[in-house]
């Protein structure tokens, strides 16, 4: 029986509490030695007569750690009775830093407890809780390599710090109202409110109707009550686009409906922003004009703070950043950006490191890969080269496969500007020292005019990288699995192998060795991207007679306008071709006059959704052909069944629009997945993979997939990342992984 030994973790140990963790069950089973952070890695040098069963407890670890290995080897080295945590040392760089933490449940009860150390103090945290990959700088992971450096501890933070029987023993967060940050709250002009307390005086602030910029773990948000919704979307010039709200958890159910998993999610340790059916679909408009609605609960202490002291029971709380550009994180550039957008500013003075969004989820999928979730670190073997794979274009992050593991950035954005490609590059950098990267391959997307395409040459170009491109649907479909299937990647838009714009594509095969043998029809794209702002455009591009004329002009189309659409389409001049699932969502949401003018991303395809979902749908007859040896569904004659339906309807029956709604989405769905299963039927393949953010839509995905498992096929949909472009970096780096390989 062994007694004596050196011990190395690797994982996620670092910021998990992992040091005290040892540190107590050393001291429960008489284990003498040492524990302390080297690098990424946890190193434990133990003697005792209890030493197995001392192993035996450690590698099950902290509630936040990943054990990847628990490597025990023989020692020379003298033991001294007792043990202690040493001083941190340099070494390999294996594991991660853990993605920020909701607050706990038992430093909720502190703040509330009344003549507590830590009552009202809005940082309060523990090992088991609070910011992490938002203050870290470096590892390993200490307080002097954090934001919290600047903030020295006091003589009771300072004992709890070392003492063994506390849950803050070695809380690198560890803060109090004597030593730790503080809020302050300012006016639109950057003057500073005189209050005794600032987080009642915004509580008063919001009830009264104002507007609040508010700076929490990775960014500010922007917060009003329900009331103020409407006065928020003028100032914003978002007046369609649905807000999320912080709710008080005794509210939830009168909202919405809330299944036991959503409640579990909600209530876990990543307290994400989670997509719910509302219980009456046409309440609480002036936040949300869909059928659906995102809820939070408080997941921080300031959070729970301002509702203790709430009249009203929820708040909008959404990004103070314009959609696609990079959470806003100082209070400078908060008041020099919203100051015409907000009437007062909640901030405080720890600084954010590393910018975070909340995550977002809905039906268990992720949206938005950010706090709770990312950093996401996933083990696969892809060799021995490290990967970096900068993404696509929208919602983009950036994966780093290094030494077995493939870690994927939160959300960063759409790389479509220069402030956002910066915090592209900015973010691969963080994660790059963090991980002790050395990138030997840069993969990136198809599309030749991307500015991360033209970010992944340059890296390239300046270290003598490797370039490997890697088509957007492809990428989509490495996300999801690299086994042998056929892959239906179903989304907006992206580049493809032919220089059109692909959307519906389904592949057969195995990553990196994907052909392509089927898809929708395509269709015309009536002014590029002007189609996508302007649906009735696309409208027209998909189905381009006199009757869509006639309808237009019904709308309000002048004679000039309808011509000029006209003849743009039968000369082909400024036309794109797609095979797009969006655009062809897009245009049945115009037909429909659902919406005729996209102000968001997604708008129209999720107004038709929220339309469809009190409809009611039937079967249509579907139109498929072959072209080049591809399976080819025909979106026009779908479009075709519903001009006739609605013709046939009487003029502005809702029930009937949304009829056709739902039938539209089935029927489209349907036709995917019958063009999916006859390609498996005649490969001879078991599984079909589906990823592509139309796969967020509830209605068609669970169509895809029960038409799937109805004959006999097993659906593979990755749950551990986004369907949407979120995975795209991650699928990226599979991709080129197994290219290298082969």
């Amino acid at each position: 029986m062994q007694k004596t030994g050196r011990i190395t973790i690797k994982g996620i140990v670092q910021g998990v509490g992992f040091r005290p963790f040892v540190y107590a069950r050393a001291a429960s089973l008489g284990i003498a030695g040492s524990v302390k952070n080297l690098g990424s890695e946890v190193e434990i040098y133990a003697r005792g007569e209890r030493f197995d069963e001392f192993v035996t407890a450690i590698r099950r670890g902290p509630p936040l750690s990943r054990i990847d290995s628990v490597e025990i080897a023989a020692t020379d080295r003298e033991i001294p009775d007792g043990f202690v945590i040493l001083e941190s040392g340099t070494g390999s760089f294996t594991g991660m830093i853990p993605p920020d933490i909701a607050i706990c449940d038992q430093c909720i009860q502190d703040i509330f407890t009344c003549g507590g150390r830590y009552e009202n103090y809005w940082a309060t945290s523990c090992v088991n809780c609070g910011p992490r990959y938002s203050i870290i700088r470096t590892i390993p992971y200490d307080r002097e390599r954090t934001s919290m450096d600047e903030f020295l501890l006091c003589a009771s933070c300072a004992a709890e710090y070392g003492d063994p029987h506390s849950r803050r023993h070695h809380a690198q967060t560890i803060a109090c109202t004597a030593c730790g940050p503080d809020l302050t709250l300012y006016d639109k002009t950057g003057r500073k409110v005189k209050c005794a307390d600032p987080v009642r005086e915004a509580a008063t602030l919001l009830d009264a109707g104002r507007i609040l910029a508010m700076r929490g773990i990775g960014g500010f948000h922007l917060a009003c009550t329900e009331e103020s919704a409407g006065e928020l979307k003028k100032r914003l010039g978002r007046t369609e686009q649905p807000f999320a709200i912080m709710v008080r958890p005794d509210h939830l159910d009168r909202l919405a409906r809330v299944s036991p998993d959503e409640r579990r999610l909600l209530e876990g340790p990543v307290h994400p922003i989670l997509v719910l059916e509302k219980r009456d679909h046409t309440a609480h408009a002036g936040i949300s004009n869909l059928h659906t609605i995102g809820c939070m609960l408080p997941y921080t202490g300031l959070h729970h703070l301002l509702f203790a002291s709430l009249k009203h029971p929820l708040l909008i709380m959404t990004s103070a950043n314009m959609p696609g550009y990079p959470m806003i994180t100082d209070i400078d550039h908060a008041m020099a950006k919203l100051h015409n957008s907000v009437d007062f500013f909640l901030t405080h003075n720890r600084p954010i490191v590393n910018r975070c969004d909340d995550s977002v989820m809905r039906d268990s999928q992720i949206i938005r890969l950010s706090r709770g979730i990312a950093p996401k670190r996933t083990a696969v073997s892809l060799g021995d080269r490290c990967i970096l794979a900068v993404g696509p274009e929208l919602n983009a992050n950036a994966t780093i496969y290094r030494n077995g593991f493939a870690v994927t950035s939160p959300h960063v954005g759409n790389v479509r500007n220069p402030a956002t490609l910066d915090y592209l590059e900015e973010t691969i950098r963080n994660l790059q020292r963090v991980l002790g990267a050395t990138f030997d391959v840069v993969a990136h997307d198809l599309h030749p005019q991307f500015l991360s395409t033209r970010f992944a040459r340059e890296i390239a170009s300046d270290h003598g990288l490797e370039l490997i491109p890697v088509q957007h649907h492809r990428a989509h479909i490495a996300a999801a699995t690299v086994e042998p299937c056929i892959g239906i990647a179903i989304d907006g838009v992206g580049y493809g192998d032919d220089g059109t714009i692909w959307g519906s594509e389904i592949f057969s095969g195995q990553v990196p060795d994907l052909r392509r043998v089927a898809h929708l029809e395509p269709v015309a794209m009536p002014g590029g991207d002007l189609a996508t702002r302007f649906p009735e455009r696309m409208l027209y591009g998909v189905l381009p007679d006199e009757r869509v004329l006639s309808l237009l002009a019904l709308r309000g189309w002048g004679d000039v306008e309808l011509r000029l659409l006209s003849q743009q389409v039968e000369r082909d001049f400024n036309v794109s071709r797609t095979t797009s699932t969006g655009r062809l969502l897009d245009a049945a949401s115009a037909l429909l006059g659902i919406c005729r003018e996209r102000s968001y991303d997604g708008e129209p395809a999720m107004k038709l959704e929220s339309a469809a979902a009190a409809g009611t749908a039937e079967t249509w007859d579907l139109v498929t052909t072959t072209d080049a040896g591809c399976g080819m569904l025909s979106g026009r004659a779908l479009m075709e069944t519903a001009f006739d339906r609605m013709m046939d309807a009487r003029a502005g029956d809702r029930q009937v629009a949304c009829d056709i709604a739902a039938s539209f989405q089935f029927n489209l769905a349907r036709g995917i997945a019958q063009m999916a299963i006859r390609a498996a039927e005649r490969d001879g393949m078991k599984k079909i993979a589906l990823s592509g953010g139309v796969a967020y839509n509830h209605a068609i995905r669970e169509t895809i997939r029960r038409e799937i498992i109805a004959r006999g096929f097993t659906c593979i949909i990755n749950n551990e990342y986004p369907l949407g472009d979120g995975c795209v970096s991650f699928g990226q780096c599979m991709y080129a992984g197994k290219m290298l390989q082969e």
